[in-house]
């Protein structure tokens, strides 16, 4: 029976030695098998995944390996589990920690930083400085450490995010994406309400940037995008205008909407080759735009442009400076309702079926929930 050295467990929830998991062997192919259930450290957790969405960078990092997205690369390692967003119930305490009891209810971010290094001081744990470093105690799982396309996972205390009884399984997986428009808007100052913003791209992070956005008393909120079923979920979601780029011309349309001037923030999301030009002759002179997505490719950007109408540019990746805990709480309070983008829900054995949906958007799928049990 699973006790490992200095875990607390608890006779009321079981854990068992090994799991059910899909590792990637080589790029492109998961198998199905049993691994050892892992132990947590100090300021550790065992959590109990019982239910993880699809992320288009799940999609990535399946097709190219482990090193996909992370800088430098890492080896390749054959028996690692992918999936990031998560959520479960904490199953095993590691020694020392009381902040958590078992049988508590979590969502979990992807990244523990190092908390030693300059960034992971600021609050930028997601750009630790110590990236990919286990030994320095840097964690991103579903990225360079195992994830939650399994039974169990282990998750720094510093990643938790309690959750209601009321919040589904499905919506706990949300917190995620919804704290990652979060970060966005808060490194665009946090403060905008009232303020005029543009959301480009109508994928997760996009249509809970709306809601969010909404939620913070933007207004008035511009989504663009190519896809006009999921533009109509932006509506849902409360955006005050949608533009398919595919039928008329975002930048002209966004200005003549908001009285013949630019908005005063663009938040990124779709990756487009041509997103920062396009966002950067949406803004205000003095406007701000936070990248949130990547194009594959490099891209040419017209930095005269961006110079002379002294725009600043953020990039963010994921969900830090604790943005997770503040999206949690719009959820909790009900200021917007993250289930709208749910649309497909699979079990765990038919993670490939799940994973074929969200990268080929059958039947309009938007996300993506596999349950564990």
């Amino acid at each position: 029976m699973y006790a490992p050295q200095g875990v607390k467990t608890n006779a009321n929830m079981a854990v068992p030695d090994t799991m059910r998991a899909w590792v990637l062997g080589d790029p492109g192919e998961l198998r199905f098998t049993q691994k050892p259930v892992p132990a947590p450290r100090r300021a550790e957790v065992l959590v109990r995944i019982d239910a993880v969405a699809i992320c288009a960078t799940d999609l990535e990092v399946i097709a190219h390996g482990t090193p996909a997205l992370v800088d430098g690369g890492l080896p390749f390692n054959k028996s690692w589990t992918p999936g990031h967003e998560y959520m479960g119930t904490i199953a095993a305490l590691g020694p020392g920690v009381d902040e958590f009891s078992i049988g508590d209810r979590v969502t979990v971010e992807i990244h523990a930083g190092c908390g030693q290094c300059k960034r992971c001081r600021m609050g930028m744990y997601t750009s630790c400085l110590n990236y990919g470093d286990t030994r320095k105690g840097h964690r991103a799982n579903g990225f360079t450490t195992d994830g939650g396309f399994a039974e169990y996972a282990v998750n720094n205390i510093n990643t938790l995010i309690p959750i209601a009884d009321s919040m589904s399984d499905a919506e706990a997986t949300l917190v995620v994406t919804a704290g990652t428009a979060m970060y966005g808007l808060t490194e665009l100052g946090g403060l905008i309400a009232g303020e005029s913003l543009v959301v480009m791209g109508p994928g997760p992070i996009g249509l809970l940037g709306v809601a969010v956005a909404k939620a913070l008393g933007a207004a008035p909120v511009f989504l663009t995008g190519t896809r006009q079923a999921r533009l109509d979920k932006g509506l849902a979601l409360g955006a005050d205008h949608i533009v398919n780029v595919t039928q008329e011309d975002a930048v002209e349309t966004v200005r003549r909407l908001n009285g013949g001037k630019g908005v005063d923030y663009v938040l990124e999301c779709s990756g487009a080759s041509d997103a920062i030009n396009a966002a950067g002759r949406m803004l205000n002179r003095g406007g701000k735009l936070c990248l949130a997505a990547f194009p594959h490719e490099p891209v040419l950007v017209d930095v005269a442009h961006l110079v002379r109408n002294n725009i600043y540019v953020y990039g963010i990746r994921g969900e830090g400076r604790s943005a997770t805990h503040r999206a949690e709480a719009f959820m909790r309070a009900k200021r917007f309702d993250a289930r709208t983008i749910h649309t497909h829900t699979f079990a765990l054995e038919e993670l490939p079926q799940a994973l074929r949906y969200a990268r080929d958007r059958i039947e309009d799928a938007i996300k993506v929930v596999v349950k564990t049990r």
